[in-house]
């Protein structure tokens, strides 16, 4: 068991002899109040999908999925084809893929694990770090040098990031996918 707020997303919860994905998770804590976490779940069973908030002690049980090795292959339309190493084919639909959508682009090559439950395929989990290429970014403020300055740049697939303020286009850089943030700026993958 565990509680609310060690759950993540991507994460397996069975509520009510159903299994739950949590495709978002956010703790809050206010002054007076108890800490909650706001989770927007998905039922693997039925599809439907539905936001509650709960308190951030409550337990939770967590499902342990299985997990392969994949490579992302190619998207048509919404649906995304992952391969794992016996060239096994593996269909996700863009909304199982909320929350790594953003840093998938043609031609990566990260490996990734796909998720399985009672044997179908649910998610792709993407490495902690990877590095992608910059396409677009504006230039440095002049003067501005005090603090962390942050500017927006955009990745190969549209995917807008705040990088620091000496990137500039065609950098490479690493993102943390578990929070979705710049880290550092990278050398290019060989």
């Amino acid at each position: 068991m565990k509680t609310a707020q060690e759950m993540k997303p991507n994460s397996v919860a069975l509520i009510d002899s159903q299994p739950w994905l949590i495709q978002k998770a956010e703790f809050t804590k206010s002054g007076r109040n108890s800490a909650i976490v706001k989770m927007k779940l998905k039922n693997l069973l039925t599809g439907s999908s539905t936001e509650t908030v709960y308190k951030a002690d409550d337990k939770m049980e967590q499902v342990i999925l299985d997990r392969v090795d994949v490579t992302y292959s190619y998207s048509s339309d919404s649906v995304y084809v992952f391969m794992d190493e016996d060239y096994n084919q593996y269909e996700l639909n863009a909304e199982d893929l909320e929350t790594v959508l953003p840093f998938i682009v043609e031609g990566m090559t990260d490996i990734c694990a796909a998720v399985f439950f009672e044997g179908k395929v649910i998610s792709v989990d993407l490495p902690t770090n990877i590095v992608r290429q910059l396409t677009y970014t504006e230039g440095s403020a002049r003067g501005d040098t005090s603090g962390k300055v942050m500017k927006v740049a955009r990745l190969a697939n549209g995917t807008e990031i705040k990088v620091a303020d000496f990137c500039d286009t065609d950098d490479w850089i690493e993102i943390d996918t578990r929070t979705g943030e710049y880290k550092s700026r990278a050398k290019a993958p060989a």
